[in-house]
């Protein structure tokens, strides 16, 4: 079915409730790299048995946790095959310090459809409430599909972060696992381009790759472990646009640049001279 922005933007989807444990957020810390030394205790409070600090990039999983099932996109006005569709962007804007368990109400509308001739961007934003109705968080996504666009929409603008002029102030290695997709997919995210080697091929992928949220986590988690330390209270916003792909195994080169009381940051793969992973990063500490 072509895609109708007529009847997409402005479209809201079915409110999810849901509910997460102590459990839920380990296991994410876990997919995103957390722990890995187990010495240290500012590591080990990401997987406490019972009140594990939550990083803001556990919103990006928390209502779909435990999906077991690929993901469908299929909203009204559109309908696109998963095999089309990569991650564009991301971002998580936390009103106050995430719990370690507790239920929530999302309820999300597209808000844009952009035509980018040989491809369609769909951004969605998703506003997230406790039982009492107060505000958690708000997530703003894109996703891109190729090959779907032409329908005769607006192309849109982009948010492109500039850079200061000099070189980083801080640079961060961050390894990933050869099997750290397999672990991220157990956090609800169970699309087959991440585990399956014949569904990766045949939408164009050597191999398998690593989920761009799972990359997205990795980033935030390391840039608060060393520049934060480890406070994940401090982390009010993050967002990023996904520049390229990362297969499981490789290390990310993370630059950073203290500017205007923000974290302005790129992701890079070291094993592939460069090759760009995350753009456009943005860490606000200001909530």
């Amino acid at each position: 079915m072509p895609i109708d922005p007529a009847v997409a933007v402005g479209a809201e989807l079915p409110e999810v409730s849901f509910e997460w444990a102590a459990s839920d957020v380990a296991l994410y810390h876990l997919a995103v790299g957390a722990a890995s030394d187990p010495m240290d205790a500012v590591g080990l409070a990401y997987v406490d048995d019972t009140s594990p600090k939550v990083l803001p990039s556990f919103a990006t999983v928390a209502a779909t946790f435990h999906a077991t099932e690929p993901p469908k996109v299929s909203f009204p006005g559109i309908d696109i095959d998963l095999a089309k569709v990569v991650h564009g962007s991301q971002q998580v804007i936390a009103h106050r310090p995430l719990p370690a368990a507790g239920k929530a109400t999302s309820r999300t509308s597209i808000v844009e459809v952009q035509d980018k001739g040989s491809a369609a961007v769909i951004i969605q934003e998703t506003v997230t409430t406790d039982d009492a109705g107060e505000p958690l968080w708000t997530t703003r996504s894109s996703i891109f599909a190729k090959g779907e666009g032409g329908f005769g929409g607006e192309r849109g603008s982009s948010n492109k972060v500039a850079y200061p002029d000099r070189a980083p102030d801080h640079r961060i290695s961050v390894p990933t696992l050869p099997q750290q997709a397999l672990l991220y997919r157990l956090c609800g995210d169970r699309n087959p381009l991440h585990s399956d080697p014949g569904f990766a091929a045949n939408a164009g992928f050597p191999r398998p790759i690593l989920h761009g949220l799972c990359t997205y986590g990795s980033v935030c988690r390391a840039v608060t472990d060393a520049l934060l330390d480890g406070d994940v209270a401090r982390v009010a916003d993050f967002s990023a646009t996904f520049a390229g792909v990362v297969f499981p195994g490789e290390t990310l080169d993370v630059d950073v640049w203290e500017e205007g009381g923000r974290l302005l940051i790129t992701a890079s793969v070291a094993d592939r001279d460069g090759a760009p992973a995350l753009g456009n990063v943005v860490l606000a500490t200001d909530r």
